[in-house]
């Protein structure tokens, strides 16, 4: 009998996992599903080919009952104060710049209540949330995000009380407010089958990456400052002006059966970025990024003051992960700690890097018992990088930095440990099966390596394995350990031809 278990029910949509133990993103062949209420009777019915779904449409406050092959599950979506629909408020399809109706609607909206974006392409600037309400997306809806900046207020680098608000890399520094902001909210729900556009193509976006313009950073798409009991489900989120998803100290956050896209040479759009957060659970998404897909966070150390907290107890299951720089990125912001991360059964196609930890000496803090299983790789060129040496920042590529010889271990040297790497399969692998490169004052230490399968990419060039100075190119390497400990190598198979993997 099929494994049927729920992972979040909204007002009016509900998202569930199949089988998800026994597949990757996504199964076999399709499934065939029905909906009945109460009484038995069939309300809905279709089809999933993938581990991680979601139901529209539903009313809330009202039980169903879902039958997949055999296995039946009962659930309940939640209670609703109010339904107000944007275009009531004055939103338009043919609007310029929706914005002043929508926040109104929002604004207006009970403790509980949901917002809802019918079908329609509506242009906005930034949105402001608050706790305790749904933000629905029906089929055909898409929210766009001006291209015109002057429409983007622009968030303080810190709050009246001194907290952190406005942020970029790691760092407190104003930067502009992005299409859905929440700050302080809780028991927030953003969900349905339509479109978040960050407009990212739009505009200037995409041609200062890296600078201050109008005395700010570039936005993101959605931006979660200091949220609890946030979830995300069913929607797609594309074209993002930076970052894509990033929560900032935030607890509790689920994000289920998203689609994340990006142009490929889009700068820094990352996909799903959480930054000094605890609790957070990513299932079945699916990332197409111009950058890293997930990249874990945890502040830096500067002058101007960065986050400082640690970011830990991160769950990433059923994900799918294309076209990025990196599958799953801890670093280089990590200064407040990052520990417990859990990855498995994800598939990761055509991303330069797979599992990739990178660091540098005046970072500091720890990163510290990260698993990796279940997990299959296709045209990754290093499936595996840990890197001390990370040269960014303007003293990047310092002696300091760059130095092979052992310095002083103080507060400013970071520490690795707990890397664990367990029935992980990678095919057309270009560089290198794995690289650990420790500091020789901070080896890495912990590595375990359980049942790793690797077959190499006929046609790959040689390349660095990663960004640091000294680095040589290479090309269909094996195991590369320096100042890093292993615990356990076990059942490492590398094979000098390609060998299929169903991906």
């Amino acid at each position: 009998m099929p494994s049927l278990l729920p992972l979040c029910a909204t007002t009016r949509t509900a998202s569930f996992s199949l089988d998800a133990e026994s597949h990757h993103f996504a199964l076999e062949h399709p499934r065939p599903w029905q909906l009945h209420d109460e009484s038995g009777l069939v309300l809905a019915e279709g089809t999933t080919s993938r581990v991680v779904f979601t139901l529209h449409d539903l009313k809330p406050q009202t039980r169903y009952r879902l039958a997949v092959e055999g296995a039946d599950l009962s659930f309940e979506t939640m209670p609703e104060s109010a339904l107000i629909d944007i275009t009531h408020t004055g939103a338009s399809v043919d609007a310029d710049d929706n914005t002043q109706s929508i926040q109104a609607a929002i604004d207006s909206l009970p403790a509980g209540g949901t917002l809802t974006i019918p079908a329609g392409t509506y242009r906005s600037g930034p949105l402001f949330l608050k706790s305790d309400m749904t933000l629905l997306l029906e089929a055909g809806a898409c929210l766009l995000g001006h291209p015109d900046r002057s429409r983007y207020p622009v968030l303080p680098a810190r709050h009246a009380d001194g907290r952190v608000l406005g942020t970029w890399e790691g760092v407190a520094e104003a930067c502009f407010a992005s299409l859905i902001t929440a700050i302080d909210c809780k028991n927030l729900v953003i969900t349905g089958a339509g479109t978040i556009d960050g407009g990212g193509d739009a505009g200037d976006w995409w041609t200062w990456p890296k600078e201050t313009r109008d005395g700010a950073r570039r936005p993101r798409t959605l931006f979660l400052s200091n949220g609890r009991n946030l979830t995300l489900s069913g929607i797609k989120v594309r074209n993002s002006p930076s970052w894509t998803i990033h929560p900032v100290f935030c607890e509790n956050l689920l994000a289920a059966d998203l689609s994340i896209e990006n142009d490929p040479l889009s700068p820094n759009t990352d996909g799903f970025n959480p930054e000094c957060c605890r609790d957070v659970t990513l299932k079945g998404l699916h990332f197409s990024v111009g950058d890293d897909c997930i990249a874990i966070k945890a502040g830096k150390r500067d002058p101007k003051g960065g986050l400082d907290r640690s970011c830990e107890r991160i769950t990433i299951e059923n994900c799918r992960m294309e076209r990025g720089h990196g599958g799953v990125v801890i670093g280089s912001e990590m200064s407040g700690g990052v520990r417990d991360v859990m990855v498995r059964r994800c598939i990761l196609a055509e991303t330069d890097r797979g599992l990739r930890v990178k660091t540098r000496r005046g970072r500091g803090g720890e990163v510290a018992n990260i698993t990796l299983e279940d997990c299959l790789m296709d045209r990754v060129a290093m499936p595996l990088v840990i890197n001390s040496f990370y040269f960014c920042d303007a003293d990047g590529r310092s002696d300091y930095v760059q130095s092979r010889q052992p310095l002083e271990v103080n507060d400013a040297t970071p520490q690795i440990s707990g890397i664990t790497i367990r029935n992980v399969q990678a095919k057309n692998v270009g560089v290198a099966a794995a690289a650990f490169y420790g500091l020789p004052e901070a080896p890495i230490t912990g590595i375990v390596i359980d049942t790793y399968r690797v077959s190499y990419d006929p046609d790959a060039l040689p390349d660095v394995p990663d960004m640091a100075l000294d680095f040589q190119p290479m090309r269909h390497e094996g195991i590369i350990a320096e100042h890093a400990e292993f615990t356990r190598r076990a059942h490492i198979v590398l094979h000098s031809s390609d060998q299929s993997i169903a991906v």
